[in-house]
């Protein structure tokens, strides 16, 4: 299955462009921090959620420009979404 995606610098790629970098998860809690210190730590690099609803993810585009960037993206659809979901950003899955 393919999709495109809107590069920042160079717009509408073929994903075959790209290299998924993961969903965004916040920032990286420290081993001092006081709710959880190294259990916090593990929870936030291990445990990824996939649930087939929109959700900001990181995109490298190696193929192209070589820009990190971030998109909403529906993966149950495979279309770019603005944030929450609300409406699309007129990306297609073709």
């Amino acid at each position: 299955m393919t999709f495109r995606l809107t590069c920042p610098v160079c717009g509408k790629r073929d994903v075959y462009e790209f290299t998924y970098g993961g969903p965004e998860r916040g920032p990286r809690p420290t081993e001092t921090d006081l709710d959880g210190g190294a259990e916090a730590h593990f929870r936030w690099s291990q445990f990824r959620m996939n649930r087939a609803e929109p959700r900001e993810e990181w995109w490298h585009h190696g193929a192209g420009c070589g820009v990190w960037f971030s998109t909403w993206r529906d993966p149950a659809t495979n279309r770019e979404t603005r944030p929450g979901g609300a409406g699309g950003s007129g990306g297609d899955s073709s």
